[in-house]
């Protein structure tokens, strides 16, 4: 099967996205009780350790420590492409400036997400961040 091109808003992935960028709290009503999440990093020397989850309250908490360490400012998203690879499964790129309070600096990143959904629920998801770039 080819991965196909779809509508953010009409995948539970894509709207997980918009309502994280726009700080949303409900995004929580997406997120499955025994979610299974964990953000990657390629070649940087972040501890990315602690950025994991197993169930919808502990992704709670690491999404409380990401807004106060990573995204003191929130994040703006440039673009959250959507492409189905069928039986709930996705693969989206995520491209986003931010000001990363890491580097006290505002930046780009691009990432990749790996997700999976089922009954409008996100229970597993996994992000490689492949760059954040100076601005």
């Amino acid at each position: 099967m080819q991965p196909t091109l779809t509508k953010t808003a009409e995948t539970t992935i894509g709207q997980v996205l918009s309502r994280f960028a726009a700080g949303d709290p409900s995004i929580f009503e997406l997120i499955a009780d025994d979610i299974d999440f964990r953000i990657d990093h390629f070649r940087d020397e972040a501890d990315t350790s602690w950025q994991l989850a197993n169930s919808r309250e502990a992704l709670m908490g690491v999404i409380v420590r990401l807004g106060q360490d990573v995204f003191p400012k929130g994040t703006e998203a440039l673009g959250i492409d959507v492409f189905a690879l069928g039986d709930g499964w996705h693969l989206t790129r995520f491209n986003q400036r931010f000001f990363y309070g890491e580097r006290q600096r505002d930046v780009t990143s691009v990432t990749f997400i790996i997700s999976h959904e089922a009954d409008g629920l996100l229970d597993y998801f996994r992000e490689n961040v492949t760059n954040i770039v100076n601005v």
